[in-house]
């Protein structure tokens, strides 16, 4: 699959997960896609929210792994390390 088509399969992803960042005070951005693994960035009250982690892997992940089933990854970029 071309980038453009894996990049707007992730968008789609999270536009789908995004009400619920946005009812809570929060939004994610896609940063990049690099060697299918996605990078995004929280945004709002989910940058400093105790559930951060789980929202990224059982929210975000699995919906953009059913959008695009090649990505193996979804990272936080702006999380510390």
């Amino acid at each position: 699959m071309k980038k453009a088509a894996i990049e707007k399969k992730v968008l789609d992803a999270l536009a789908e997960i995004r009400p619920y960042l946005v009812n809570d005070g929060g939004d994610v951005s896609l940063v990049s896609i690099t060697d299918d693994i996605v990078h995004i960035k929280f945004e709002g009250a989910c940058t400093a929210c105790s559930v951060s982690r789980m929202t990224l892997k059982s929210g975000i992940e699995m919906t953009v792994k059913k959008y695009a089933p090649s990505i193996k990854e979804v990272i936080d970029v702006g999380a510390s390390k």
